[in-house]
């Protein structure tokens, strides 16, 4: 199928890994259905967001509970006549529980990357596997969210870092939420702003953690010069990366974009909707990926 023609299935998936002796192992899944050798992927459920549809098409097919690092490249081809994309990313096992074997996969097992690759059934399969391969070992993921929407800035009387979500606002938290929990966080970081707090608020009560406020991911104070809050923000990043335990972080719309450029060392376009926001990955000090959500 070709880029530009309408994609009919949705799915997604993972290239699931854990250390190993030399180096790191790869988790496949045997189908009976197919007798196939693939990495671990379905369907989307209506409405579904593709990282959230990943770790559980993962957890369900292998009983392993993932992290995700680095999104991989999209697989397309038909599937029954039908166009079909299949998003992936890189995933950290974090918890395995007891794989039982049903009609769909019938057996789950982990093999050294060159030989997972060599052992999956389909060439786009191990294409996967090789931009997996290529990454820098990953030590750390930051969620990086813009807060949600609060309304318009002329029309609110008191502080602007006062200023509340508003209905549409707390709606795009919730569903923010389900999302910072799949990185597994041990910290919630926030601007100082309200809304930025508040945006994080349903994750805090769905993981039962504070929400910590860091005045170095503000927007600009009267007289202060973007660059220097920019500078803060990444500086900031990468200071919680080296904890090399996932974050998540709510920050606002003129920290961000230029946080990023300074990350990764490039121009881009990094304008993030409200409730919108990126996966970052790390190796030391040094972003090595940003995806949007």
């Amino acid at each position: 199928m070709t880029d530009d023609e309408p994609v009919r299935i949705r799915a997604a998936g993972g290239v699931v890994w854990r250390p190993s002796t030399g180096g790191v192992e790869i988790c496949l899944v045997h189908r009976p259905r197919y007798g196939d050798w693939s990495l671990p992927k379905g369907k989307l459920d209506a409405g579904e967001h593709p990282l959230r549809a990943a770790v559980r098409e993962v957890a369900e097919e292998t009983d392993v509970r993932a992290v995700p690092q680095v999104r991989l490249p999209t697989v397309r081809y038909r599937s029954e006549g039908r166009p079909k994309a299949v998003d992936y990313w890189s995933m950290r096992a974090a918890a395995q529980g007891g794989f039982q074997p049903d009609t769909e996969v019938d057996e789950v097992a982990w093999f050294a990357t060159d030989e997972a690759a060599r052992r999956v059934s389909y060439p786009h399969d191990a294409e996967v596997i090789a931009a997996f391969a290529a990454l820098p070992p990953v030590t750390a993921t930051v969620l990086l969210v813009r807060h949600a929407h609060a309304g318009k800035r002329g029309t609110w009387t008191g502080p602007d870092t006062g200023r509340p979500l508003d209905a549409e606002g707390w709606a795009q938290a919730r569903a923010l939420a389900p999302l910072v929990a799949l990185i597994r966080p041990a910290r919630l970081v926030s601007a100082s702003a309200r809304r930025c707090v508040q945006t994080l608020d349903p994750a805090a009560a769905l993981l039962d953690l504070p929400v910590e406020v860091v005045g170095d991911l503000d927007e600009p104070r009267p007289g202060q010069q973007p660059d220097e809050c920019a500078l803060a923000a990444a500086a900031r990043l990468t200071a919680l990366a080296q904890d090399a335990e996932p974050v998540a972080v709510c920050s606002q719309g003129k920290v961000i974009p230029g946080a990023l450029e300074r990350l990764t060392g490039r121009s881009a376009d990094y304008t993030t909707p409200k409730g919108g926001g990126w996966l970052l990955a790390f190796a030391g000090d040094r972003l090595v990926a940003a995806d949007r959500l």
